[in-house]
């Protein structure tokens, strides 16, 4: 087996070398970077299903700020981030003036930013808004922006509703600061009902679905090359066809086609087949299952009727399959959507969003 370190990252979280098909979102946050305040990019919401690589982007968008000179600070959505963060800002502003003195921040005195820390420890009135903003007038002296990144949105976390609140405060008294988000479908859409944060409706919202097949192949063939290995072109569309557009598919497949490859420079069509059906089992575990069975048993009927259609269904076929009112069906249709399982078509038609599931489902059928 080669020494070579494997170059696809199919692990949670984890930044691929190549980002297939999200130039855009990238270039658009880049600027927003660079123009600062006011720039509604500053405000945006990663959305997709499992898989979909909303914590890569999110990773990503992190790194441009960092270029630009911003300081970052990661979180996920869970009880206590608000102290995370005001942690983590006062850390990412020290370990910036330590690593890099010439810096945007370097006008900025360490002991004050841990003097803020300590009164802070200290005083039993100051609300974290009033601690927040100790730092960010700081970092207002030397133009230097906070980008805050929220993984696994949750809107039933109180502070996550306390953050966007008092993020839009922020925001409306002119700060340097940015909020990207990112976070399944429903969780999104609970959020942004929540009245207390409705202003999150004019945030831009970034969906992130299947990926093009030629931006597939780019991203696949320079990983690869990272190594030294190519691949044929007919093997090549092979691997594009198993893909399916699908971001953490995509490193599932080259990672173990890599690995079936061991030394040889070439991933051969026996290399590649073994690698899909490796990557197959391996989404099935941490992907497919795990979403069935977040499902109800409503749920599970929807997308069972859903079976016999080739083509894309129709809310009028599923209902009548499922022995119910077209508007009862379309309650568990829009719920769907928000899972990120199904997603609209042309004339008002669906079809699964989520690679595979199809099949998944169909194998459960055949084996009741």
């Amino acid at each position: 087996m080669t020494n070579l370190r494997n170059p696809f990252t199919p692990t949670f979280g984890v930044v691929p070398p190549y980002l297939a098909g999200r130039h855009g979102a990238l270039q658009s946050m880049k600027r927003a970077f660079e123009n600062g305040v006011g720039d509604p990019s500053l405000s945006t919401i990663l959305i997709g299903a499992r898989g979909s690589g909303k914590t890569a982007l999110l990773s990503s968008i992190g790194d441009e700020a960092l270029q630009k000179g911003w300081i970052v600070v990661n979180t996920v959505a869970s009880q206590g981030m608000l102290e995370d963060i005001l942690e983590r800002t006062i850390e990412a502003a020290g370990n910036t003036l330590e690593l890099n003195p010439k810096s945007h921040v370097t006008g900025i005195n360490l002991g004050e930013l841990f003097g803020i820390e300590w009164t802070r420890d200290s005083s039993q009135n100051s609300n974290w808004r009033t601690r927040m903003n100790a730092i960010l007038e700081k970092l207002a002296e030397t133009d230097t922006g906070l980008l805050i990144t929220v993984d696994e949105l949750n809107p039933q976390i109180d502070e996550m509703i306390q953050l966007t609140s008092i993020y839009q405060l922020f925001i409306r008294e002119g700060k340097k600061v940015g909020l990207v988000m990112a976070g399944l479908p429903k969780n999104t859409t609970d959020l942004m009902d929540n009245e207390r944060v409705s202003f999150l409706r004019r945030s831009r919202q970034q969906y992130l679905g299947p990926i093009g097949n030629a931006d597939i192949e780019v991203a696949f063939r320079k990983t690869l090359a990272i190594t030294g290995k190519s691949i044929q072109d007919d093997v090549m569309q092979k691997a594009v066809e198993a893909i399916g557009g699908y971001p953490y598919m995509m490193q599932l497949v080259g990672f173990y086609a890599w690995e079936e490859a061991g030394d040889s420079k070439e991933i051969s069509l026996g290399h590649l087949e073994r690698g899909i059906k490796l990557a197959g089992a391996e989404l099935r575990h941490s992907v497919l299952e795990s979403t069935y069975r977040d499902l109800s048993k409503v749920d599970r009927l929807f997308l069972m009727s859903m079976l016999s259609e080739d083509a894309p269904a129709t809310i009028t076929t599923v209902a009548k399959r499922m022995g119910k009112g077209a508007n009862y069906a379309s309650t568990y249709k829009t719920r769907l959507m928000r899972l990120g399982v199904i997603g609209e078509r042309s004339g008002g038609s669906f079809d699964f969003d989520l690679p595979y599931f199809r099949e998944y489902l169909e194998e459960i059928e055949q084996d009741s």
